[in-house]
């Protein structure tokens, strides 16, 4: 007797978020479930892949209809993840997805859905950590090697923002010099020709910058942002 296969997407949804003190860390959007398997447990935002749909188009379905989050910058498959009993009794093969938004959306979520940071993950469903992890290595090589920064940055932002943006999502201090320097190189950003707010305890307002594309472009296919002292 055949038994069917059913095919689901799950969107590892990264986004930069900042914490009551200010500190930028980046987060996962997770939700709750209700049922079983794994009940009670944390997973990622997906479902059914309907016969009429790409993965992207999917992604993005899902994204709108179960968690109300439709400001996503950028999307990508990761991986398909197909261990024979991934999920209990019906055999599916999951396409992950990995998703960004920027800082400076702030979609409004049901109660059974939140932001977790990804150093600090609540127990999660299923293979869904491992999805997280593999969402978050991607983003982490992609952010030394193409302009993907675009994604998490607010529409504008000082140099000062976006290292903050890129030390959150790489998981180590990067030094702002040396990243406006090598994005410019690159010819990623560009200046607005205006200045953020005035700085509170002094001094010249920082200039704002913008990415000079917003879709993913490779710039350098050998680069590697790594930790001060490296």
């Amino acid at each position: 007797m055949a038994h069917r296969t059913y095919l689901e997407v799950l969107t590892a949804v990264f986004s930069v978020r900042l914490d009551g003190d200010g500190m930028a860390g980046l987060q996962v959007l997770l939700w709750q479930r209700a049922q079983e398997p794994d009940a009670g447990k944390w997973a990622l935002p997906g479902g059914t892949l309907l016969d009429d749909e790409d993965v992207d188009h999917s992604a993005r379905r899902q994204l709108a209809e179960k968690v109300d989050v439709t400001q996503v910058s950028h999307l990508e498959q990761i991986g398909v993840f197909s261990a024979p009993h991934r999920v209990p009794a019906a055999r599916t093969v999951a396409t992950g997805v990995l998703g960004l938004v920027p800082l400076d959306a702030d979609p409004g979520l049901p109660p059974d859905t939140a932001w977790h940071p990804v150093d600090a993950l609540p127990p999660t469903a299923l293979d869904h950590g491992d999805i997280v992890d593999q969402a978050r290595a991607r983003l982490q090589a992609k952010l030394s090697y193409t302009n993907i920064g675009f994604a998490l940055a607010p529409a504008e932002f000082t140099i000062a923002e976006l290292r903050r943006v890129y030390a959150a999502a790489l998981g180590h201090d990067v030094d702002p010099t040396n990243l406006h320097r090598i994005l410019m190189r690159r010819g990623m950003l560009e200046t607005t020709g205006t200045t953020g707010p005035r700085n509170p305890v002094g001094g010249r307002p920082a200039a704002l910058h913008r990415f000079t594309v917003a879709e993913l472009r490779v710039t350098d296919p050998f680069a590697a942002f790594r930790p001060p002292g490296w």
